[in-house]
This record gives structure tokens, sequence and C-alpha cells, in this order.
């Protein structure tokens, strides 16, 4: 465990010019650390190029979440703090967006490779979406479960702009009979034995005019960890298939059936997505639309806070639905109070909530409950699943008040 100034090799240093970002050392460094508020917590802060300092996870592949202070300056996460997650330690080191290409092949009328300024001439949409890592949470699950153990700041919200996939696939042509479209990106892995990364959807919700190809991220380029220059936008679909470094389509007419489909990333065929604990589930399917999940973002588990009047702030949302109602609870859950929401900055979005209590003298549990408007509403145990995936019970934050 790091808990002095330590040099991490696998991060990333980068270097500019008009045309090149590259990357051409792998280099961060931590000056201090973090306790998470679980087992074996400790987490150095670290800092890499184009990003402020971040809870490190691992190193190669660079994998790091956000504080959740940040989730407290807005509602439109900054991109110096948006999370990073790879799956294979085979980044790439240098992208000239005048020499990238993506290619779209498989079964179209028209396949063909276009250039970052063939997409970008084509007509643009923008979607204000979160983007959240399957394992977000994923440390507090009890029992345990193998994984990255990450607190909850492996999400974020950004204004994506680019262009509909669907405009893409009908440039194209996509033939009759065809079930799926694969999307791979510039990484890969370091060992042949590694499945390389690569994701499928199916054709409808492929062109269902909301998934994008992104090349802007809150009104400037990607950062290179966040998938420069060109990254698949899914929204209110978990972080796995929003692939980086977008330079493969394939249209396929069966079932895409990859270690990263087929294996990986799956989650019990049941309402819940969950099982008892220790139990493999029966069935499971890909994992796919997020869960409700709510938090507090003014006040962090263990303040202490002055007696009076103090108004409590927080974020909530869903997969897609958006969020009709926040509620929150001063009495670990035995009343609870309205929230008055922020503005709607569309249903992927992080929505705002605010809520003024009074809080006497004593320990608090505080309480944040959301609900969605498809009813869907956070519950009150956590559920299990052996992937440790989509935790959205109702989170406590405990307060001491003098």
């Amino acid at each position: 465990m790091i808990t002095r100034r330590t040099v991490l090799q696998g991060g990333a240093a980068l270097l500019t010019s008009s045309s090149i970002l590259s990357l051409t050392s792998l280099t961060s460094f931590a000056d201090e650390t973090v306790s998470l508020p679980f087992g074996n917590g400790e987490r150095p802060l670290v800092k890499y190029p184009q990003k402020r300092p971040m809870i490190g996870l691992t190193s190669r592949p660079p994998q790091f979440e956000a504080p959740m202070s940040v989730f407290n300056e807005g509602v439109i996460t900054p991109n110096d703090a948006f999370f990073v997650r790879y799956h294979l330690a085979g980044i790439p080191t240098d992208i000239d967006p005048d020499k990238f290409t993506v290619e779209v092949k498989g079964k179209v009328d028209k396949p063909m490779t276009l250039s970052l300024a063939d997409i970008k001439k084509m007509p643009s949409v923008e979607v204000v979406a979160v983007n959240q890592c399957s394992g977000n949470s994923r440390g507090f699950f009890e029992p345990r479960v193998a994984g990255g153990q990450l607190g909850n700041g492996a999400m974020g919200n950004a204004r994506w702009k680019g262009v509909p996939l669907k405009a893409v696939l009908d440039k194209a042509g996509v033939q009759a009979g065809a079930k799926q479209v694969v999307f791979g990106g510039l990484d890969g892995p370091v060992m042949e034995a590694t499945p390389d990364f690569a994701k499928a959807l199916d054709l409808d919700h492929a062109r269902d005019g909301e998934v994008m190809l992104a090349y802007s991220m809150n009104g400037a380029d990607l950062p290179f960890l966040n998938g420069y220059p060109l990254r698949l936008v899914v929204p209110g679909y978990y972080g796995t298939y929003w692939v980086k470094h977008l330079n493969e389509i394939s249209v396929i007419d069966t079932v895409y059936d990859n270690f990263w489909m087929k294996t990986a990333y799956r989650i019990p065929d049941n309402d819940c997505a969950c099982v008892e604990p220790g139990t493999a589930p029966k069935a499971s399917i890909p994992i796919n639309r997020f869960t409700v999940r709510s938090f507090i973002t003014s006040v962090q588990n263990g303040a202490k806070l002055k007696t009076g009047t103090t108004t409590l702030k927080g974020i909530a949302f869903d997969g897609g639905s958006g969020i009709k109602q926040v509620d929150v609870s001063i009495d670990d859950g035995k009343t609870w109070m309205k929230a008055k929401l922020g503005k709607d900055l569309g249903k992927y979005s992080f929505r705002e909530w605010t809520i003024p209590v009074k809080l006497t003298t004593g320990a608090h549990n505080l309480k944040v409950r959301a609900t969605a408007n498809n009813g869907k509403v956070q519950p009150e145990t956590a559920s299990w699943n052996p992937a440790g995936y989509m935790r959205n019970v109702i989170e406590t934050t405990a307060v001491t008040v003098a």
C-alpha cells in the first residue's frame, strides 16, 4: 500500500501539438493518500496530465475515480475530474487526429473508412449523459467480491457532442438480416492469450438515434484517457459499452459471443439482478441500463456540523426515464422530506437536488432516496451479485452535530 510520495509506473504523460496527441511515457505521481470507507480502502491520490488529483486503483492499465467532493462542484463533471477505466494495458501511445480513421464493415452495402474530419462534417447532436462504471461502489459489497474495489466516484456527467451512430450506419447501408453492431478501439491486450476488448449492441439499439460517436466533451476535445479522439456514447448504459478510441464498427448477422459479452459483464437474469450472497445465478444476461441512484454531495461521511439549519445538496440519476422525486431523511430513515429538484438537463443527466434541514446536537444518519419517472425506487437493503455490479441501495451519510 502506498503511503508516501510514490512514482506509479503505468500512468500517462501527454505531449500535444496541433496535430498529434501522444502518450510517450507512463508516469504518474502520488503525493498523499485517502481512505475509502471500507476494508483495505487506502488509496493514493494520483496526478495524471489532463487530470486533477484522482483516487488511484491501478496504474497498468490506468484506473482511477473522482473524489466525491467533485460532484458537489456542479451537475456537470469537469473533464479533468472524470473517472478513467481501461480493461487492457495496451493503450494507444500516439494518435494523430489527421490520420485517425474509423472502419465501418461487415453486413453493410458500402464498407467505408471515415476520417475524423469526415465525421465532424456530418450533422452533430449533443446530449448530457452520465457515464458510470459497472463496478462503481463495488468496495461496499458485503460479502466482498472480486474485482476493482471502487468507492462511489467511478461515474461522471458530461455534455457530449458528436454524430448519431444511426447516421453512420445509414450512410453505410445496413443489410437485411443484421442483428448486432460490434465496436472496437485502439487499446489492446499485451499478451496473445488475453481477449481483445470489444462490445456489441443489438441493431435496434444501435440505430435508436441516441447512441453517438462523440468527439467533444463539455465543449472540448475528449481527454486522452477518456477516449480521444472518438468514443462511443451509449446514454443510460453502463460504461463498459462506451468504447474509447473507437476505430472499428462491424455489423454482424449473429449474436456476438466474445469474452466481454458472453462471460464478463453479466448480471443475474431477474428483476433485481441479484442472488443470495455466495451463490451463482441460474441464468445471466449482459449488463445493460443503470439502476436509479442518489448521493449527498455537500456533506461527507464523518463530517462534524454545527447546530441549526444546513442546506443539503446532492445528485440523482437513472438509466433514462429521468428523476421524479428525491427524498431525504435526517433520522436514519424513520421520516422523509421531499427535496427540491434542480434544472432538468435531460433524462440521462445527473439531477441536482437541495433541501434545508434543521439538525440538533448529536449523531445523525442522513439518507437520500431517489424515485425515477418509471416508478423505480432505491431499495432500503443492498442487493448482491457475484460480480459486484449495479449497487444502488439508499446511501447513508453519518454526521455529528455540535
